[in-house]
């Protein structure tokens, strides 16, 4: 026999299958989406793996470098700034591996905050619901596929022209999510294959460099190496923004672990070993640029330093080709990062706490968001073609990368105050994992303060923005949603005379929902 009950979770209700296992006589819990979905958990340790890995390498490496290289002002301390991501990367990693065997469902981040910030009702879930569906996580890397899609065929990227290249990449990329989920995972697992090949080949391409093999004079790079180091807090700040979003990502599967097989094996795995190996392809593909161009050619290069590289080892009938497998490879982050946002906004909408949640929160009519993934797709559209072309990709990095910080300044830290006092159904965490949640919190609030502060003559972010728009951006997006909590969760309540009580039910997909039902009072 058994039997459907609720019970409160992380403050809110939440309905399991109880059985009995006759082999122990105990009751246990069985998830109730899975007993009436199966099928739903397609994901295992090869694709979350891909999962990751297609969202960490995308264009970072092959675009950031002459940003970081410019902020940092010598090769050795440039080089540094990708040693010290890896090792941020690593103890983030820490951190949603912990907080995704705690919590093993789909949302990330939302979850997590939901279950630390538990007063006001419902306060925290506005505000990172704005920070979800308002930040454009794919269009910065859909910009840079049109650059280096439109380079490989030889056509000058101008301003519109880069722009509905964008267009169509992103589109693509809600087209395949939305409608076909299987097709999709499989080719992010082909463009996650053809991203290592592109990274080996720079790689290689760098050894050519040093062995002097070359269409230019060798740069000499690696001869006082931090020559010209900048010395400046708001440049090291900027510097590590665009390092650690080239390794952002490493949290890319806790956003659909409802459905991946084994979650807290596959979280424990799959990160790591993502981590591991981008750690060393990034410090040898920054080896490989610095060995084929000089640090003026770089700087000057702006998001094709690894078309410079080709050029000027192979020259220009080998850079065509070459940008055309780094397009591929942005396009392959577009994918990853468009799955894991059309999740968060799909989580969103089961929650209830956006309009129309139903529509977000369906998984019709083809067993995958496509009214999620819809929802970021237009957003990203607004900053594709809204943004100043030259600012557009910085901006997207440092506002994506600021309330990320606060964020993950909050995740980290609550897991050191949940070590001193725990919650009873809280597990255990190792020292080591408590000691890199420390590290990971105290690097995210420098991070987030920081850049508030002028940064030194030629250090500024932007063309023609000021240095503070992305830290007022990011702020901004948290007072949306907080303006947005006072408004739906008091305002409107008071004038309708209701109150807001959230309750569990069934949608026509199968999939079980919190849904605010007005209450009259």
């Amino acid at each position: 026999m058994s039997s459907t009950s609720s019970q409160e979770h992380n403050g809110y209700p939440r309905y399991f299958k109880k059985g009995v296992d006759h082999s122990v006589d105990v009751e246990v819990e069985v998830d109730v989406d899975e007993v009436r979905n199966p099928e739903r958990r397609q994901i295992g340790l090869v694709s979350a793996v891909f999962i990751i890995f297609n969202r960490i390498i995308g264009t970072g490496v092959f675009a950031t470098p002459s940003s970081i290289l410019s902020l940092s002002g010598s090769v050795g301390l440039s080089l540094f700034m990708w040693l010290i991501g890896a090792i941020i990367a690593a103890a983030g990693m820490q951190v949603y591996i912990v907080w995704g065997t705690a919590l093993p469902k789909n949302g990330g981040e939302k979850n997590y905050l939901e279950y630390l910030f538990r007063k006001p009702k419902f306060l925290i879930t506005s505000m990172y619901a704005a920070n979800g569906v308002l930040l454009a996580w794919a269009a910065g890397n859909s910009l840079v596929f049109g650059e280096y899609i439109l380079l490989a065929a030889d056509v000058e990227p101008k301003r519109w022209t880069l722009r509905l290249v964008g267009f169509a990449c992103i589109t693509f990329a809600l087209l395949l999510h939305g409608t076909a989920l299987k097709w999709g995972l499989r080719l992010q697992n082909l463009l996650g294959i053809v991203k290592i090949i592109v990274l080996i080949f720079v790689i290689i391409t760098g050894f050519v460099a040093l062995g002097g093999h070359m269409r230019i004079p060798k740069p000499h790079n690696f001869t006082n190496a931090f020559e010209g180091t900048t010395a400046s807090a708001s440049s090291f700040c900027l510097s590590l923004y665009s390092v650690i979003w080239s390794y952002i990502g490493f949290s890319n599967v806790n956003y659909a672990l409802s459905e991946v097989k084994d979650p807290k094996r596959t979280v424990r795995i799959a990160g790591p070993l993502a981590i591991a190996v981008v750690t060393v392809l990034y410090m040898l593909a920054n080896i490989a640029y610095f060995a084929g161009a000089s640090k003026e050619e770089i700087t000057g290069s702006g998001r094709l330093v690894a078309a410079l590289l080709f050029r000027n080892v192979y020259g220009h009938k080998g850079e065509r080709p070459l940008s055309a497998l780094v397009a591929l490879s942005a396009l392959g982050n577009v994918l990853s990062v468009i799955f894991s946002q059309g999740r968060v906004n799909q989580e969103l909408g089961r929650e209830g706490i956006l309009p129309f949640s139903k529509l977000w929160g369906s998984n019709r009519p083809f067993n995958a968001p496509l009214a999620g993934l819809a929802l970021h797709w237009i957003v990203c559209l607004i900053v594709i073609f809204a943004l100043p072309p030259g600012d557009a990709y910085n901006f997207v990095i440092n506002v994506i990368s600021y309330p990320l910080s606060v964020i993950n300044a909050a995740i980290s830290f609550g897991i050191v105050y949940l070590a001193l006092r725990p919650r009873p159904d809280w597990p255990k965490v190792p020292l080591p994992a408590q000691l890199a949640a420390a590290f990971f919190g105290a690097a995210n609030t420098f991070l987030f303060i920081v850049p508030l502060t002028p940064p030194p003559p030629g250090g500024e972010p932007y063309i023609s923005l000021p240095y503070w728009t992305h830290a007022v951006a990011g702020w901004a997006v948290f007072g949306l949603g907080y303006l947005y909590w006072v408004i739906w969760a008091h305002v409107l309540p008071r004038v309708g005379r209701y109150e807001l009580a959230r309750s569990e039910e069934i949608g026509k997909d199968g999939l079980s929902r919190h849904t605010f039902k007005r209450i009259p009072l």
